[in-house]
């Protein structure tokens, strides 16, 4: 957090919503139930905000925590073919190289997206900033095989780490 930033703690709840309500995608809830929590001075810092958060989501209701999951974009899909993502999305998804994809690639993604919602019913989430390609083809393919429950608390898991990277940029 630079000098001229408040701490988290010295914020207001919308000031705090607004600058963190973006952090879980599409989903300004996690902030709003952190900041309602109760934030101590560990908040000030990347980890410990990390924490309050993630606590504030692990706490979500299993229908509010299946909404965050739907609020993913498809990896490499038609949302950011036209432009649509989030600009977090947009970044994390060029990190990895899934804004230029060849027509074979393109067709490999949209495909497993499809299968992976057809199995599961919400879309393959990866954290996929600084990861290739096939890093990233290659968890879709062994994720796949899982069963809907161990793949849920794996999608919350992969959220969090979305997070923490989000979060590590924000508080820069």
């Amino acid at each position: 957090m630079t000098q001229t930033d408040k701490l988290v703690t010295d914020m207001t709840r919308a000031d705090f919503v607004m600058r963190f309500g973006g952090v879980f995608e599409h989903s300004p809830w996690v902030a709003e139930a952190a900041y309602d929590a109760g934030l101590d001075p560990s908040a000030n810092d990347v980890s410990g905000l990390q924490a309050v958060m993630v606590h504030a989501m692990r706490q979500g209701t299993s229908a509010a925590q299946l909404a965050l999951v739907n609020a993913h974009p498809d990896l490499a899909g038609k949302l950011a073919r036209a432009g649509r993502l989030t600009a977090e999305s947009t970044s994390e998804q060029a990190s990895a190289g899934l804004d230029h994809l060849t027509d074979a690639e393109r067709a490999t993604f949209e495909a497993l997206n499809d299968a992976y919602k057809v199995k599961f019913g919400f879309p393959f989430i990866m954290a996929v900033k600084g990861r290739s390609k096939a890093e990233i083809l290659s968890a879709f393919e062994a994720r796949i095989a899982n069963s809907p429950d161990v793949e849920f608390q794996t999608a919350l898991s992969e959220i969090e780490k979305i997070a923490t990277l989000r979060l590590a940029e924000l508080m820069a």
